[in-house]
């Protein structure tokens, strides 16, 4: 069972809600912490975002009580110590397929003899070398959050396993990538079991299990109600882009 929280994010008392950051500037972290979102999730793995832009994303999001939390954009340790440094509460990892992989990105989360992570407490993560060194790491070991993302049905069948490990602490179900990986739809039914069994696992273990919905609050809740613990809608360039589309479309309509 995980006892960590993510700086707060699992001890709330509604269903947490986040959304993902893919603009290289801090305007948008600041824009959802005054929407109202719970975490963000800088995402290096499918936007053009280095090191140093998602430094200032955490830092934006945590100064105005927003968990940030970064999908790296692979399982290399020393990308997830930079990341944990620069601050993040959590990281998601992608394609995280099997108990070897999983058991590998969780030691990289946690500082020995829990984990393999690097003492650095003079960056963010250990105020600069201010916060004591045993408050440092036991914030590392005992707080941040190591999530693996399920995307495929090898995934999906090796998550008991992964959420046995104590190192990681939640999984979430890329729905996505999964349908794909088996030549259907997220909707399809047998993707939909496979989400559930995830779900199941998770509880099973005392843990937690996350899905990501685009734009449809409806379906978000309707997959809490059914066990989801925290959901993901959107994201910054999307929003973006629908506002905007929308505004045009209504003023074409409008001058006929």
């Amino acid at each position: 069972m995980s006892t960590r929280t993510g700086g707060g994010l699992f001890t709330r008392e509604h269903t947490p809600v986040g959304t993902w950051l893919k603009i290289a500037s801090t305007e948008p972290a600041e824009i959802m912490a005054y929407a109202g979102f719970d975490f963000v999730v800088v995402d290096l793995e499918h936007a053009p975002l280095d090191l140093q832009t998602a430094y200032r994303l955490i830092n934006s999001a945590a100064a105005l009580g927003v968990v940030p939390l970064v999908r790296v954009p692979d399982k290399t340790p020393s990308t997830i110590q930079k990341i944990l440094d620069a601050g993040a509460m959590g990281i998601l990892v992608p394609h995280v397929d099997t108990v070897e992989q999983a058991e590998a990105v969780g030691q990289a989360c946690r500082f020995p003899p829990h984990g393999i992570r690097g003492a650095g407490g003079t960056s963010r993560a250990g105020a600069w070398g201010l916060r004591p060194t045993a408050e440092y790491l036991a914030t590392g070991n005992d707080d941040v959050l190591c999530i693996a993302q399920l995307e495929s049905v090898e995934a999906i069948k090796a998550a008991p396993e992964m959420l046995a490990l104590d190192t990681v602490d939640a999984v979430f179900v890329g729905a996505a990538d999964l349908s794909m990986s088996m030549g259907t739809t997220p909707a399809a039914p047998e993707v939909l079991e496979l989400v559930a069994s995830a779900i199941d696992a998770a509880h099973a273990a005392g843990k937690r299990c996350g899905l990501a919905f685009g734009g449809a609050p409806g379906r978000a809740a309707q997959a809490v109600r059914d066990g989801c613990d925290f959901v993901l809608l959107s994201n910054d360039t999307t929003m973006l882009a629908e506002a905007a589309s929308g505004l045009v479309s209504a003023f074409r309509e409008a001058v006929g």
